[in-house]
């Protein structure tokens, strides 16, 4: 698995400041993607537990609310086990901070079972549509995107969406 940035201090992608991955390729290369460079799953560098463990460190400031992990595609099967890895260390280390993600998988459609949800707050799921782009959608880039709560909707078993 492999990583493309690390962005030490991020106030676009999620609430407040964050500490954000995107990590290293993706199969649905979405028409205007704003990170094409990052499709390619030999590109980047290497995602591994020194990586993880200097993500913790950077979350570990009074200012930062959270992390967030993009891409690429971060729930990717080639992807997932060390976006799982991540997730789980950080909620460990941080369980009042939360952690976002985006993918273009859908949270009921693709996703269900999987462990990394029990780390998620946020997902952000849906694959980016620029036809249905607005700059005024908070989060997403296309309105068939959904942010949804985690955490509530496995707790209540069902679908729910927070903005």
């Amino acid at each position: 698995m492999r990583y493309n940035k690390i962005r030490k201090m991020d106030i676009s992608n999620g609430p407040g400041v964050r500490v954000s991955i995107f990590m290293q390729g993706c199969t649905f290369h979405c028409k205007d993607c704003f990170n094409p460079e990052t499709h390619d799953f030999n590109g980047g560098s290497e995602f591994n537990e020194a990586i993880i463990e200097q993500i913790l460190s950077l979350c570990d400031q009074p200012y930062i609310d959270g992390l967030s992990i993009l891409g690429g595609e971060p729930l990717h099967p080639t992807n997932i086990e060390g976006t799982t890895r991540l997730a789980k260390a950080f909620k460990e280390r941080f369980p009042d901070k939360s952690v976002w993600v985006w993918s273009g998988f859908l949270f009921d459609k693709d996703l269900m079972g999987q462990e990394v949800l029990h780390y998620i707050d946020v997902l952000v799921d849906g694959t980016y549509v620029a036809e249905l782009h607005s700059p005024k959608l908070k989060w997403k880039g296309s309105a068939n995107q959904r942010v949804i709560d985690v955490q509530r909707s496995l707790k209540e078993n069902k679908l729910i969406i927070t903005e």
